[in-house]
């Protein structure tokens, strides 16, 4: 009967140690996910501001086209071609 006892207090113990171990596995997963949004919210902050960059550089890249420089000439072209087209686009539509 005493190895019986002994049997359910180790028992007991291991398993006040696995609840123990749970708890902390919790409160870390908790902290994890906290973190994890964190991150989440830190990588589209910079994605909307590469975003801005990558715009602006497009519209410096065309202003330095229309300004004379001999670089991004041919995309300055296409773009105010497109541009074109659109408001021909519009006009047309506006007429019908």
């Amino acid at each position: 009967m005493s190895d019986f006892l002994k049997i359910v207090e180790l028992l007991k113990s291991k398993v006040k140690n696995l609840v123990k171990i749970q708890q902390n596995l919790i409160n870390e997963n908790k902290i994890l996910k906290l973190e994890l949004s964190k991150k989440e919210q830190e990588i589209q902050k910079l994605e909307r501001i590469s975003k801005v960059l990558l715009e602006e550089s497009e519209s410096l890249k065309i202003a330095n086209s229309m300004l004379g420089s001999d670089e991004n000439k041919r995309e300055t072209k296409l773009k105010i071609n497109f541009l074109i087209r659109e408001i021909d686009s519009c006009i047309n539509q506006l007429s019908n």
